[in-house]
């Protein structure tokens, strides 16, 4: 992107008080007719609040109220970290259907992934649906040839560069690599539009914080090495090293601390800084995004269905109101994840996905978790 003006506001931050939004809500917005055997929630229930959130209006896209109704017992294994809330989500659906109910089981993404593969060869798939906030994950099942084709009413709502080519499984999240900084310590000026120039920058040496075992993080590594090569991966690692950065457990830690000033930067998700901001509305912490490179991944949560599944128009169904407006709508205000759908902003005054300039890498490769692991090991990061 080469236009300085779009440049700046692509990476301008928080505007609290709903920059985003074009109005207020207005009372309730009802859902459901009361004439069906559907009780009575309405956006509100699917919102989040706080001063990020505040005088947004109605989102855009196809509403559940327009889509068929939940019926039936369904089965979905739950990967990754974020995967509670997603329980509050099925939560919301099961209180719209009377005769909707999910069972679920949360764990890893990977290892999720690895039992979905072994059930499918033993011919004995126990699960409908996989999420998983791991796209990698959601390839290396699609690859084993464990999933079933979307219907293109969930296809078409997402672009192309966030679901697999084959129509296999599709984004409903996303999250973008971005560096939050202490406002009262650097200027937008200090950062760099490339990871790669951080360690040589002058104003961040000794000044940041990074979470290595966390997997976005690891995610964020494995593009790197997709982006360039395992060497200069290798070299990135060792000069940050060099140059002095600190070790947190989460990215949150990394987000929190640089507003505290215990940090004047991180590596982090955009949405860690934005839960920081949440909480505390005059934390000196905005965000930066870098350009074309790792540093500017966008990954995404998905879902896909399970090859061997009786329930697969059931699962359709559930896929399409994973992306329906409301459901966005709670991505976006509860989780401040990225909505992959046209209709819903992001909270704030994050640039649109379409604003961010990820690099140009296919998400399922980011399975190659071990073989980042290892030249982590090898530059003595972990």
């Amino acid at each position: 992107m080469t236009d300085s003006n779009h440049g700046s506001s692509r990476r301008r931050f928080l505007a609290l008080g709903g920059a985003t939004a074009a109005g207020s809500l207005a009372g309730c917005f009802g859902l459901f007719s009361d004439d069906s055997n559907q009780v009575g929630v309405s956006l509100s229930d699917f919102r989040g609040s706080g001063p990020l959130v505040e005088s947004r209006g109605e989102p855009g896209g196809t509403s559940i109220e327009d889509l068929p109704p939940l019926e039936g017992e369904i089965t979905v294994y739950l990967g990754g970290g974020e995967g509670g809330l997603y329980v509050d989500l099925f939560d919301l659906f099961e209180q719209a259907y009377d005769d909707f109910s999910v069972n679920h089981r949360l764990d890893a993404s990977s290892s999720l992934a690895n039992q979905i593969i072994e059930e499918n060869d033993a011919g004995a798939t126990q699960a409908d649906v996989f999420m998983s906030v791991d796209a990698g994950s959601l390839g290396a099942v699609a690859k084993a040839g464990a999933t079933q084709s979307l219907p293109s009413e969930a296809l078409d709502a997402v672009p192309g560069s966030f679901q697999d080519g084959d129509g296999r499984w599709v984004g409903f999240a996303g999250r973008a690599r971005a560096i939050p900084y202490n406002s009262d310590q650097l200027s937008e000026s200090d950062i760099p539009d490339k990871v790669s120039e951080f360690p040589d920058t002058g104003a961040l040496e000794g000044t940041m914080g990074w979470a290595p075992t966390y997997g976005a993080f690891q995610s964020f590594i494995t593009a790197m090495r997709l982006n360039r090569d395992d060497d200069a991966a290798r070299s990135w690692l060792e000069s940050m090293q060099d140059h002095g950065v600190t070790e947190y457990d989460n990215e949150f830690a990394v987000s929190n601390n640089t507003a505290d000033g215990e940090l004047a930067a991180g590596f982090a998700n955009h949405y860690y800084a934005l839960r920081v901001r949440s909480g505390r509305s005059n934390a000196p912490l905005d965000l930066y995004f870098t350009e074309g490179d790792a540093g500017a991944l966008v990954n995404v949560s998905g879902m896909s269905i399970l090859d061997g599944t009786q329930k697969a128009e059931l699962a359709e169904n559930l896929a399409r109101h994973v992306l329906s407006a409301e459901a966005q709508e709670f991505f976006a205000t509860r989780t401040f994840a990225y909505p992959m759908i046209s209709g819903v902003s992001p909270v704030g005054d994050l640039p649109s996905i379409d604003d961010l300039n990820p690099p140009d890498i296919d998400l399922t490769e980011l399975a190659d978790v071990q073989g980042t692991v290892d030249l982590m090991e090898e530059a003595g990061v972990l």
